[in-house]
């Protein structure tokens, strides 16, 4: 995944790129829809499971949201060694820019130790908007 966003957090790997949805967004009526595509890959030696996530949100008017959860899409994947998880989300604003960042917590299958893995900070970056918010 060319020109994303990326964090190794205890051998696990976060790589992140976000998508301007201009077929959903409304920008007359201040509704900005982005996807952004994940991709978590296991460089450990070791067997971890994604429990939960947490998001931080914020809009180009630094308003943040806060979401938690399980799993993702629906799903608390399991990871061997060297394998990889994929999936594609979205997040709709109010404003034509803003940032995500958040955490994923896990756990190590053998050991029952758990731990949080940084999801990079990544832009929401629109047309309708004339900088970039990092």
């Amino acid at each position: 995944m060319p020109d994303d966003y990326s964090a190794t957090t205890k051998d696990i790997s976060v790589r992140v790129r976000s998508f301007f949805l201009a077929d959903q967004s409304r920008p007359e009526d201040n509704h900005f829809v982005w996807a952004y595509r994940i991709r978590i890959e296991n460089l450990s030696t070791q067997t971890v499971q994604l429990l939960r996530r947490t998001w931080r949100i914020t809009d180009g008017r630094g308003r943040q949201q806060h979401v938690h959860g399980e799993g993702v899409i629906g799903q608390q994947p399991v990871l061997k060694p060297g394998e990889t998880f994929e999936y594609t989300s979205g997040t709709p604003l109010e404003t034509p820019s803003g940032f995500m960042t958040g955490q994923y917590h896990m756990i190590f299958t053998e050991t029952g130790n758990t731990f949080d893995v940084d999801i990079p900070t990544f832009s929401l970056d629109s047309p309708y908007y004339g900088g970039v918010v990092h």
